[in-house]
Formats: C-alpha cells, structure tokens, sequence
C-alpha cells in the first residue's frame, strides 16, 4: 500500500486562494477589509514567529493585520480594559489573546470578555456553546485545519470510526463536536483509556485516527489499521527536531494519508484563523 503524505503548505495554499476571492468580494461589496488585532501580552521569541506567521498569511489574502503588545506586567484589569475597547471599535472584525500569556494572567477569563461576534479563535464560553449546537461558523483553528486535511483525503465521514487521542478544550473536545456533525462514530481516548489498557485497542480501530496529545512517539506505527487516515497534531522536540505523537516512518507502512510533523496541520491552522476573520467580519455586518 501506498501512503500519501498530506502537505500542509499545499492545502493552506488552495485555501488562500480561496479566501482571497471572498476577500475581494467583500472589499467589493462594502470597500472595507477585515481587520485582525493580536493581542500579545509580553513578546516572546515563540509568540512573535507564531504571529509572524499570521500577518505574513493575512497580507497575503489581503486581511489587515496589528499586533497590539501589552507590557508583560500588565494587570488582567487594564488587559480586560484594552479588550473591551477593541471590541467597541467598528472597524476592528476580529480579536485573539496570543497564548502563553504570563503566570499571572487567567487566559479563559481574559479570553471571556473577547465579543462574541469576534472572537477569531472560538474560545469564549459563547462561541463553545454556539458550536455544541452547530449554529456558528466560527470554528477553533486547530480543530478547523484537521477537519480541512480529513475533507482533503476524499474520505465519506459519515459512519466511520474516527478515534481522538487527546480530549483537550482547545483540540479533543471541539474535534469531537465538529466530526458528530459529519455523521462519523467518535471514539475519545485519553490517559484514562491508557492506564485501562485499551489504547492500542481503540487505536487498531480507527478508519481516522487523529493525536494530540504532545508526547513524541506515543502511538505506534504497528497498531495503526490498514488504510487508516491519520492526522497527528502533537509538536515535539526530539532532540533538533520537531517530531509528532506517531511514530511516522513505521505509521507510513500502514495509513493510507497521514500528515506530517512540521509541515502537516500547523500551516492551515493559521489560515483557519484568516477563515474565522471574514466570518467574523460577515456576522458583523451581516453579510452571508
């Protein structure tokens, strides 16, 4: 069997160009552009390449794009403040707090007082909600991309078994909603279903099996089923290299897809986030 490896770069780069001829309808339509504000509480080294990343992918769609940052000692009352007064300027379409925000800092409670209608990473408790019930378009990112990498493989969703490693709030849990939205069996493991022994059974079952869990190497190629399609979220450091939660090489001689780590699902959650701007900047100004 024949593995295919999914690019991550060449699927962000289709959906780029896609999202450039919504942008250019919009611009259009009402003669404004999206506007995305980054709210980055101290500058790191990690943060700044993170964001760099979005402003390089905005400017190339044609969204706008600033990076407002705070003083690293900054109290959640004055960040709260910055935040309110984004969310009160109209031309502003879409907010995100850059995580990791400082110790002191409670990111859910900041990220709460994000309004809804632009809340660009679907954090707050609102748009959690809204996505339960599948009556938002505003989708986390990381969540959005693997969707995007599993529609890629042509694979029909409905009754397949779809095995989750991880149940994390940002990743795990969103994934679950969003693939019972596609009619596909969600299966949920985690240390639980580890401890219980049941993992690599869990695994072997899986027709998509997706990992974000962020511990290199944790599944094994050999208890992957044939054919599977794998989508491995997990960023590790393994010595000088980044390196997934699956065992690649062995994982290849198995998957029918897999995504590779770097290069697989990180270059579309960024363009995820520019997705979420122009839904943003439509539910604002309802347009569509």
């Amino acid at each position: 069997m024949s593995v295919q490896v999914l690019d991550g770069k060449l699927l962000a780069e289709e959906i780029k160009k896609r999202l450039q001829d919504e942008v250019g309808f919009i611009h259009n339509e009402t003669g404004c552009l999206p506007l995305i504000v980054n709210v980055m509480i101290g500058n790191n080294h990690a943060a700044c390449a993170y964001a760099n990343s979005q402003k390089k992918a905005a400017e190339q769609i044609g969204i706008n794009y600033r990076q407002d940052i705070l003083d690293k000692d900054i109290s959640a009352e004055e960040i709260i403040a910055h935040i309110k007064s984004l969310n009160e300027d109209k031309n502003v379409n879409g907010i995100l707090v850059h995580k990791p925000v400082p110790g002191h800092i409670d990111y859910p409670i900041i990220a709460n007082h994000i309004d809804v209608s632009k809340d660009l990473e679907g954090v707050n408790i609102v748009n959690v909600g809204k996505m339960l019930l599948g009556q938002t378009k505003i989708i986390p990112c990381t969540p959005a991309a693997a969707i995007e990498h599993i529609k890629s493989t042509g694979i029909d969703l409905p009754g397949k078994e779809v095995v989750i490693v991880g149940h994390s709030e940002i990743v795990g849990k969103p994934l679950s909603l969003l693939l019972l939205a596609e009619l596909a069996t969600v299966t949920i493991c985690h240390i639980g279903t580890s401890e219980a022994g049941k993992l690599v059974e869990h695994v072997g079952r899986a027709d998509v099996l997706i990992v974000a869990v962020g511990k290199a190497g944790l599944i094994k190629g050999e208890w992957i089923k044939k054919g599977a399609v794998v989508i491995d979220i997990g960023i590790n450091r393994d010595g000088d290299k980044i390196v997934g939660d699956v065992e690649f090489e062995a994982a290849k001689q198995r998957a029918s897809f897999i995504t590779p780590v770097p290069g697989g699902v990180g270059p579309v959650t960024v363009v995820m986030l520019m997705k979420n701007a122009i839904e943003a900047f439509r539910l604002q100004n309802k347009k569509g």
